[in-house]
C-alpha cells in the first residue's frame, strides 16, 4: 500500500503474507530497471494467488542478466512498464505483509525509489526478510536462497525467474517457523538487538568497538562488547 512512511521490518512468525520477488537490469538500485516482478499471496501458510509479468526496462538487458534469468530485449519488448506492473503489485497485495530473500537489501530499494518517482510516496507494507531471518535462526549454514532450498529438500529448477524465486521462498519460510518455534542453542546465542530483534554487529567506532544494530539508521541501537 502506498504510504508516507515505510513498513518495519519485523521477525515474528506470520501465517498470512505476500512474497515478492525482482528480477533486474543489474545490482545498483541507483542505476539498473526491473525488467521482472512476481508476487504470491499466502494465506493460512498456502499459497492462494500470484502475480506476474515481464517489464520493458526501456533499456537493453545485458548478455549476463540474460544468461542468470534467460529474460532477453524481445522477450520484454512488448510488457509494461514498471509504473504499470508496481501498481498491479501494490493493488494485489494490499496491506499485507511482505516477504522476500534479501527483500530488505536488495527488493524494497526497487520499490521505495519508485513509488517514490512515480507517486512522490514509499510503500507502508510491513515485511519480514527471510535472509535475516537464516542468518538468526540458522547461522552456521550458507544463507543463498538456492543453498536453503536444497537445505530442506526443496526444488530449485527455474531460479532466477520471478516467480519460481517466490514459490522457492514461500517453502523455505514455512520450514523456516520450525527453527523459529524451536530455536537451536547456536541461534540462542546469537546476539540480536532488543529493540527491533535485527542482528547485532560488531563495529569499529571512534572511542573503540561497539555492536550495532544491522537495521541502522532505523534502529540506532548500541551496546558496548
Amino acid at each position: 500500500m502506498l504510504s508516507n512512511t515505510k513498513g518495519k521490518l519485523i521477525f515474528d512468525i506470520v501465517d498470512d503474507y505476500v512474497v515478492v520477488d525482482l528480477e533486474t537490469t543489474g545490482m545498483e538500485f541507483e542505476d539498473d530497471e526491473v525488467i521482472e516482478i512476481s508476487a504470491v499471496k499466502v494465506i493460512g501458510g498456502k499459497i492462494c494467488d500470484t502475480y506476474s509479468t515481464l517489464v520493458n526496462p526501456g533499456r537493453h538487458i545485458t548478455y549476463d542478466i540474460s544468461a542468470i534469468t534467460g529474460i532477453m530485449d524481445d522477450m520484454v519488448e512488448n510488457s509494461p512498464d514498471f509504473k504499470t506492473a508496481l501498481k498491479g503489485f501494490i493493488d494485489f497485495s494490499g496491506d499485507m505483509i511482505l516477504c522476500g530473500h534479501n527483500i530488505r537489501g536488495f527488493d524494497l530499494r526497487f520499490i521505495y525509489r519508485d513509488c517514490e518517482k512515480f507517486w512522490g510516496k514509499t510503500l507502508g507494507n510491513d515485511y519480514f526478510d527471510t535472509v535475516l531471518l537464516s542468518r538468526i535462526y540458522l547461522p552456521k549454514m550458507s544463507h543463498s536462497l538456492g543453498d536453503m532450498a536444497e537445505q530442506y529438500n526443496i526444488p530449485t529448477e527455474g531460479a532466477h525467474r520471478a516467480l519460481n524465486d517466490c514459490i522457492m521462498t514461500q517453502k523455505v519460510y514455512e520450514h523456516l517457523k520450525d527453527e523459529m518455534r524451536n530455536p537451536s542453542p547456536e541461534a540462542l546465542a546469537v546476539k540480536r538487538c532488543p529493540k527491533c530483534g535485527n542482528l547485532l554487529k560488531l563495529r569499529d567506532g571512534k572511542f573503540g568497538p561497539f555492536y550495532g544494530c544491522m537495521s541502522f539508521p532505523d534502529c540506532r541501537y548500541t551496546r558496548n562488547p
